[in-house]
């Protein structure tokens, strides 16, 4: 329900479980039932980590979607985007600790300058989420604290058929593009070729060996730009590459809903294990949002 309703945080949800009827209503509550105290979140989160319960609940969703005949088994395509790690900018120090703020006396919220140093993911580290890393989407754009997220979407209904959560740490893409199409190839057998759209990032002669090797057609947008694509007009050519081309699109609609419904604009845990909890299970969320609109637009 944070997904589905938009809360910000565990502590907003307790409070507004207490004199929202609907919350209280979806986990059968009475209507005089005092919320729960916050730290219930806290103490359940190891366990729910512990037993893989967020990677067990979205398997069970896309089951629902594949026993309704929603999901295509044979055309894909994968994405990535920044997710904003729960760490500032400030958090990131020299590995060797001996940048001291200037040589000002640290406290809760030091006056910290970066003019004129370098800093680099190799030499710095976040003291607040050590796993984060420092990128940026593109040249001009302001560097933050971040991870990767990555979706892989079926292309006959939009809904997201894995997810994978990475630091951003270069170039992880087209690893996590193999990582998910591999899991998708062990649950699903290796007999059917299939088709994989994607943006130029995934442009690259490692990538598309790599998709051969796992019997899929990279459809991926060829980038031409002062270089020669690892696309080849044998792919390009064909009518289904155009398909992928226009399909392909519709994978930032997953993105746009994760990060302005769902609340990923912002990560609110630290760590890669929580925020790929978060990242499985506001997934699952939006398949369910998506498979309720798909029946009610083929009903209507």
């Amino acid at each position: 329900m944070i997904a589905f309703y938009s809360v910000r945080s565990e502590e907003l949800f307790c409070e507004r479980l207490q004199y929202d009827l609907l919350f209280k209503w979806f986990l059968d509550m009475n209507a005089d039932a005092p919320s729960f105290d916050p730290s219930t979140f806290s103490k359940n989160r190891e366990r729910l980590l512990n037993h893989d319960v967020a990677k067990r609940f979205f398997d069970q969703v896309r089951a629902e979607a594949e026993n309704r005949q929603l999901i295509s088994d044979e055309h894909f395509t994968v994405g990535g985007t920044l997710l904003e790690a729960w760490a500032s900018v400030k958090s990131f120090r020299p590995n060797d600790d001996s940048d001291k703020a200037g040589g000002k006396p640290a406290g809760k919220n030091p006056d910290v300058s970066f003019h004129g140093t370098r800093h680099s993911n190799t030499t710095h580290h976040s003291r607040t989420d050590t796993e984060a890393r420092l990128a940026r989407k593109s040249n001009g754009t302001t560097a933050k604290m971040s991870y990767m997220g990555h979706a892989l979407m079926e292309n006959r209904h939009g809904l997201v058929v894995d997810v994978e959560l990475t630091p951003a740490d270069g170039h992880p893409e087209r690893k996590a593009a193999v990582t998910m199409l591999k899991r998708r190839r062990t649950e699903r057998g290796h007999g059917a070729r299939w088709t994989l759209g994607a943006d130029k990032g995934y442009d690259s002669a490692d990538f598309v060996d790599d998709m051969r090797e796992l019997k899929v057609t990279p459809h991926v947008a060829q980038n031409t730009s002062g270089r020669s694509s690892a696309i080849d007009e044998r792919t390009a050519r064909h009518p289904g590459y155009d398909i992928s081309q226009h399909k392909r699109k519709r994978v930032e609609e997953i993105f746009g809903w994760l990060k302005t419904v769902g609340g990923g604009r912002k990560l609110r845990y630290i760590g890669k294990k929580r925020n790929a909890m978060w990242l499985t299970f506001t997934a699952a969320a939006f398949n369910l949002v998506r498979m309720a609109n798909i029946e009610l637009a083929t009903s209507g």
